[in-house]
């Protein structure tokens, strides 16, 4: 894989630019840097285990720190500062951030957010949020409460 050969944060714009010794450059935003964390606690332990970040669209960078010659450590303003990000991560997160902005937006969608709430923090879409709330009895209670049938 190639070697970053220039690397640039962009603070008003949210946005890495990293240049390789292959001739492509990347802009990347920060925003589908975090959602796209190789940490375990975006990624989980194994296949299947991945959690949705949501309310991810204003993160910013507050610090980078360099891991070897191989990676950088971005601290984010949310407080996410696990994943180290390797020269080649960053370079296929360059190279497909298309198609993983689409893979983040049907899964956020597909969790009940549109492209706007779930990037925004936590707002559900509100026929989702109509169908939690008849789920549960309609606007309270719970267990013990009676609206699930358990008194």
């Amino acid at each position: 894989m190639p070697n970053p050969t220039e690397l640039t944060l962009h603070q008003k714009s949210r946005v890495l630019d990293i240049a390789y010794d292959d001739g492509n450059a990347f802009s990347i935003p920060f925003e589908l840097m975090r959602v796209y964390s190789p940490s375990a606690e975006v990624k989980g332990h194994g296949p299947g285990q991945e959690v949705l970040q949501v309310g991810k669209r204003e993160v910013g960078i507050n610090d980078v720190e360099q891991v070897g010659n191989y990676a950088i450590k971005p601290v984010f303003t949310d407080g996410h500062d696990t994943g180290i990000f390797s020269w080649d991560y960053l370079y296929e997160l360059g190279r497909s951030q298309e198609s993983l902005w689409q893979q983040y937006l049907g899964r956020l969608q597909a969790a009940g957010f549109d492209e706007a709430t779930g990037r925004a923090p936590d707002t559900l879409l509100p026929e989702v949020a109509a169908a939690r709330a008849a789920k549960s009895g309609g606007g309270g209670g719970g267990c013990g409460s009676g609206s699930c049938g358990c008194k």
